[in-house]
C-alpha cells in the first residue's frame, strides 16, 4: 500500500473532549459580552469537532473607527494619569486573570485547540506580562546631564506614543493580547485590539477582565472582524492613530508596513520564523532531545519560534533521532479538553493539509519517516507528530515555516557547516544551540544571525526578556523594559541656567 493509501486509510485513536469541560467551556462563552452586531455575525470553531462554539460581531469599517473615537477621547484622560494610577489598574487585571484563569484555559483550548495543561500554562504566561508592567509603569525612563559647554541642563522624558493598533495572532490569544495591551496600558497609551477571527474569545473575555479591573471605557477596544484588510486599511490611515503593533507573517506584516508609512506610525512587527536547532556531538543528549522536543511540540508546532530546521552533528545524530522519534511516537493527541492528551489539533483544515503536503514532498525527495507523517480520520484538524531523518536540504519543510508537528532533521559535520545552514534565511527571530561546551555556546549564538537564542533549552521567552528578530523576522522588541519603550516617545527639554554669581 502506497503512503498515499494509508494516508487515506489511517485511523488513529484520538482523545475524546471531557463532557464536563465542554459544558463549563460553553457556560464561559455564554457569560461572554459579545456586544451589538451591526454588519453581521462568523462563526468560532473548535478545531478538534469543526463545530461552531460562539457567534461573535463581524465589525466593519465603521464600527473599527467608532472604536478609534472612543479609544482617542479614553487615550487623552489616560495619558494624564500617575504611572502609579495605571500600574495599580494592571495590577488589578492581572489578579483577575489568575483568578479566572480556569476559565481562560477552558476558552483557549475550546477555540484553538491546544491540550489544557498549555492553555493554563499560556494563562501564566499572559499574565505575567500584565503583572511585568505594572511594576514597569512606575519605573519610566529619564535622564539628567549638563550641556558639555555648560550653561544650561538637558533633560529627557518619556511620553505615551498614543493611540495603538494591535493586530494579534490565533496561536498564543491571551499571551499576544496582554504583550501588547500592558505595555501600551502602561505607558499611557489607549489600543484598538484586532483578535485573529479564528480566536477572538479569549481575547474578548481578557478585555471585560480589564473592565472590572478598572480600565476606563474606550481605553481597550476589540474589534472582532473577518475583514482584516479592510480593518487595516481604515484604521491605520486614521490620523488619530500613533502606532502599530502585528504578530503574524512577514508578507502581512510588510503590507501594514506601507499602510504604516503613510502617516508616519511607529512599527513593532513580530513576523514569521525559520528557527534553526542544532545540536552538537558534545551535547547532554537526554536533555537535547528533551528540550528539542518541548521547542519543536510547544502547540503543536505552532509557534513562530517552533523548532523549523533541526541540525545533529554526526556523531550523535543516530541516538538523538532514535530518543526524539520515541519521545514523539507515545504522545496521545486528541481534544485540548480531553484527559491526558499530549498535543491538540491544527487550527484548521488547511493547516492540516499543509502537513500531508509537505511530509509528501520530503519523502518523494528521499526522507526517511521515523513516526508518524499521517492525518488521522476525524472531523477535526489533526495530524500526527512527525519526525523525518535525513531530510535533503532542496526539500520545502527545509526551507519554509512549517508551523506544525513535523521535526525535520538534517545532519551537519562541522561548527561553520550549521551556522552557515542556521543562517541561510532571510528570516531571523529565533536559534538553539545545544552543547555542554560554555564557549561554544557563546560563539555559535553569538554567529547565528536571530534576535533571540535557547541555549540548552527549548522555551526561552519569558516576560522579562524583550522578543523579537532580524532580517525579516521583524521590527522592535515585546517584553522587559524594552517593550515599554515601543509604546513611548522621548521628549527633550534644554533648560538654560544662569551662572552662578559667585561667593
Amino acid at each position: 500500500m502506497s503512503r498515499m493509501e494509508r494516508q487515506r486509510s489511517v485511523v488513529r485513536e484520538l482523545v475524546e473532549a471531557d463532557e464536563a469541560l465542554i459544558a463549563a467551556s460553553d457556560g464561559v462563552v455564554a457569560r461572554l459580552q459579545l456586544g451589538p452586531a451591526t454588519t453581521g455575525t462568523f462563526e468560532v470553531r473548535d478545531p478538534a469537532t469543526d463545530s461552531a462554539i460562539a457567534r461573535v460581531p463581524d465589525l466593519g469599517p465603521d464600527d473599527a473607527l467608532s472604536a478609534v473615537a472612543a479609544a482617542h477621547a479614553a487615550g487623552l484622560e489616560w495619558s494624564r494619569t500617575s504611572p502609579r494610577a495605571r500600574a495599580d489598574v494592571l495590577r488589578r487585571w492581572y489578579d483577575l486573570l489568575v483568578d479566572n484563569a480556569d476559565d481562560l484555559a477552558l476558552l483557549i483550548s475550546r477555540e484553538m485547540g491546544k491540550p489544557l495543561t498549555e492553555s493554563r500554562a499560556e494563562v501564566g504566561y499572559g499574565a505575567d506580562f500584565v503583572r511585568w508592567y505594572s511594576e514597569e509603569a512606575v519605573r519610566p525612563a529619564g535622564t539628567t546631564r549638563e550641556l558639555p559647554a555648560g550653561g544650561a541642563q538637558l533633560l529627557t522624558r518619556r511620553a505615551p506614543v498614543g493611540l495603538s493598533v494591535l493586530i494579534t495572532p490565533w496561536n498564543f490569544p491571551l499571551a499576544m493580547a496582554t504583550r501588547k495591551i500592558a505595555p501600551a496600558l502602561a505607558a499611557g497609551c489607549s489600543v484598538v485590539v484586532k483578535p485573529s477571527d479564528l480566536t477572538p474569545l479569549t481575547t474578548l473575555f481578557a478585555a471585560e477582565l480589564a473592565a472590572r479591573a478598572g480600565v476606563p471605557a474606550g481605553l481597550i477596544n476589540v474589534v472582532t472582524t473577518t475583514s482584516a484588510a479592510a480593518f487595516s486599511e481604515t484604521v491605520l490611515r486614521d490620523p488619530r492613530v500613533r502606532k502599530v503593533s502585528f504578530t503574524g507573517s512577514t508578507g502581512v506584516g510588510t503590507i501594514l508596513l506601507r499602510l504604516a508609512a503613510e502617516n508616519v506610525l511607529r512599527s513593532s512587527m513580530e513576523l514569521g520564523g525559520n528557527a534553526a536547532l542544532l545540536v552538537f556531538d558534545d551535547a547532554d543528549l537526554d536533555r537535547a532531545v528533551e528540550e528539542a522536543f518541548k521547542a519543536k511540540l510547544r502547540n503543536g508546532g505552532q509557534s513562530c519560534i517552533a523548532a523549523n530546521r533541526i541540525y545533529v552533528q554526526d556523531g550523535i545524530a543516530d541516538a538523538f533521532i532514535e530518543g526524539l522519534t520515541e519521545k514523539m511516537g507515545r504522545l496521545r493527541i486528541g481534544s485540548g479538553l480531553g484527559r491526558d492528551v499530549g498535543m491538540g489539533p491544527l487550527i484548521n483544515g488547511r493547516a492540516a493539509a499543509s502537513m500531508v503536503a509537505l511530509v509528501d514532498d520530503a519523502v518523494r525527495r528521499g526522507a526517511d519517516v521515523r513516526t508518524g507523517g499521517l492525518a488521522p480520520s476525524s472531523p477535526g484538524h489533526f495530524f500526527e507528530p512527525t519526525v523525518l531523518a535525513d531530510v535533503p536540504p532542496d526539500a520545502e519543510l527545509a526551507n519554509t515555516e512549517i508551523f506544525g508537528p513535523i521535526a525535520a532533521v538534517q545532519r551537519f559535520t562541522s561548527e561553520d557547516e550549521a551556522v552557515a545552514k542556521a543562517n541561510a534565511t532571510e528570516l531571523g527571530l529565533a536559534g538553539y544551540v545545544f552543547t555542554e561546551s560554555l564557549d561554544r555556546a557563546l560563539n555559535v549564538a553569538d554567529r547565528l544571525e536571530t534576535g533571540l537564542v535557547g541555549i540548552n533549552q527549548g522555551v526561552p521567552s519569558n516576560a522579562a526578556a524583550p522578543f523579537g528578530g532580524v532580517k525579516q523576522s521583524g521590527l522592535g522588541r515585546e517584553g522587559s523594559a524594552e517593550g515599554l519603550e515601543e509604546y513611548q516617545e522621548v521628549r527633550f527639554y534644554n533648560i538654560a541656567r544662569r551662572a552662578s554669581p559667585g561667593p
